[in-house]
């Protein structure tokens, strides 16, 4: 019988546990998005911790396109000496650490914002008012190839893998969004055409990296909005990645470039998870359809709180691996203490409250 402390494998990468720590910015890199100390504090925190792989924060693979303050780079090679060190630090305690990439296009909170933001379209952004540049053929080769320079930097820095940032209503996923995507070319339309800069650039990503090497997509379920990415589209992405040869799959949702999506609490980081067990693991449909028909895992991140739910998940669909986010800003050691058959609650509540604080820090655990 399955279990969430089963020893597995992808490709060469051996995790200790099925549990995954999700994305999650943290506002702490420097201006130009190399490490400080803190960052380095918070990694091997969580690797002490108990989980077994960790997501990083995304990093921007363009100098000159930063979607938020204080977020990682690796957009040049000056990154891979630090990211070496960081991912030691990680290493020595048993945990696996890939290295999130993204684009993050029009749905900015950079204040300024990048002085050159591309687009899909030149399409307003409905959260934050910007309208980018529509992006030329030869932008979207160059995207392409910053992907790919940006994935060898992080294999050379000792990275277990990488993964691709196609959600939330991020650059990549905008292509894959009819409401943000109008072109009339070979990358708008038809789903087939609209995921075709992300089949590129895990191609350009696999002729860097050795085939050994995993690389995952983080996706979204559905955008939850009107003229959006719907769940059925979504699986005919993921099936074209799983013939390309992608590792693995990260199942989210919501676009947050959709006011309706933040106001009806649809987004990746819901709260009220808590009100009920009901309420967990909120994009477990999709997801349990999902790995039912591919074959390559499924990581199930989004509402992930009690190990009896995941456990029932885990015993009962064919997803593979269990992301957790906000549970592991409040508690980095609560897979140790599960580990230990403490299966306690975690202590989040969803309340969102971390995003308002320096760091990314839970409220629950700051000083009186």
């Amino acid at each position: 019988m399955k279990n969430l402390f089963d020893y597995t494998t992808i490709k060469n990468m051996k995790l200790k546990n099925r549990f995954f720590k999700a994305a999650v910015w943290e506002e702490l890199a420097t201006v130009d998005g190399h490490m400080t100390d803190e960052l380095f504090h918070i990694y091997e925190e969580l690797a002490k911790g108990g989980i077994g792989t960790i997501f990083t924060g995304y990093a921007h693979v363009e100098k000159d396109e930063q979607p938020n303050p204080g977020m990682m780079g690796i957009y040049d090679d000056s990154f891979i000496a630090e990211y070496k060190k960081l991912t030691d630090r990680v290493h020595s305690h048993g945990a696996n650490l890939i290295m999130q990439l993204a684009y993050g296009g029009s749905r900015t909170n950079l204040n300024p914002p990048s002085p050159v933001i591309w687009g899909p379209s030149a399409v307003e952004n409905e959260t934050t008012g910007i309208v980018p540049v529509e992006m030329s053929k030869e932008n979207i080769k160059y995207l392409i190839k910053s992907f790919g320079k940006a994935a060898g930097r992080v294999k050379q820095a000792g990275f277990d893998g990488v993964e691709i940032h196609a959600a939330h209503g991020y650059l990549l996923s905008q292509f894959l969004c009819p409401h943000y995507n109008t072109r009339t070319d070979e990358y708008g339309g038809n789903i087939e055409n609209r995921a075709r800069i992300i089949l590129e650039i895990y191609h350009e990503i696999r002729k860097t990296v050795e085939n050994s090497f995993p690389i995952f997509i983080k996706i979204n379920s559905e955008d939850f909005m009107e003229d959006g990415l719907t769940s059925e589209e979504s699986i005919i992405v993921s099936k074209m990645l799983e013939e390309a040869g992608i590792d693995g799959i990260e199942v989210s949702g919501g676009n947050d470039s959709s006011p309706n999506v933040i106001k009806n609490n649809l987004g990746a980081a819901r709260t009220k998870v808590v009100l009920s067990k009901d309420r967990e693991s909120y994009f477990k449909e999709h997801a349990a359809r999902l790995a039912k028909i591919v074959s390559i895992p499924v990581i199930l991140t989004g509402g992930n709180r009690h190990i009896e739910v995941m456990n029932e998940i885990l015993r009962n669909t064919n997803i593979a691996y269990f992301g957790l986010g906000r549970p592991m800003i409040s508690e980095p050691d609560l897979i140790n203490q599960w580990a230990k058959s403490d299966y306690k609650a975690p202590k989040c509540v969803s309340c969102n409250q971390c995003f308002e604080l320096y760091g990314r820090r839970c409220i629950l655990n700051q000083k009186k």
